[in-house]
């Protein structure tokens, strides 16, 4: 089983849980995070003061599956995802160990 974690933009959301119910993903989780990479920030102007916005919304996306659907989630993520501008977020594929389903206590693939 693989981990996909995946941060995105906040209004590409609903298209990633779109494409990715399409070609069979069953679950998810979602966080709404705060971050910075080569994207750095930007300055706003509120009630005529001017700050610094270090920390940009974002979305976290947490998705496991069976190893032999990873790939095809990946590329939808990104196909999806995608605007071309800096900023569109990243992708990270961890193995997963065992999982379990706590209401019916089946194990691993069965439980996602």
């Amino acid at each position: 089983m693989k981990m996909i974690i995946a941060t995105i933009k906040p209004f590409k959301l609903e298209d990633v849980r779109e494409a990715l119910t399409g070609i069979g993903v069953r679950g998810m989780m979602v966080t709404e995070i705060k971050g910075f990479g080569a994207q750095a920030g930007h300055t706003e102007i509120y009630r005529g003061a001017e700050y610094s916005v270090n920390f940009l919304p974002k979305v976290k996306l947490e998705i496991v599956v069976g190893a032999d659907m990873a790939e095809q989630v990946v590329e939808t993520i990104a196909k999806t995802a995608n605007t071309g501008k800096i900023g569109d977020g990243k992708i990270f594929v961890l193995d997963v160990e065992s999982a379990l389903r706590v209401r019916t206590g089946e194990t691993n693939e069965d439980a996602i």
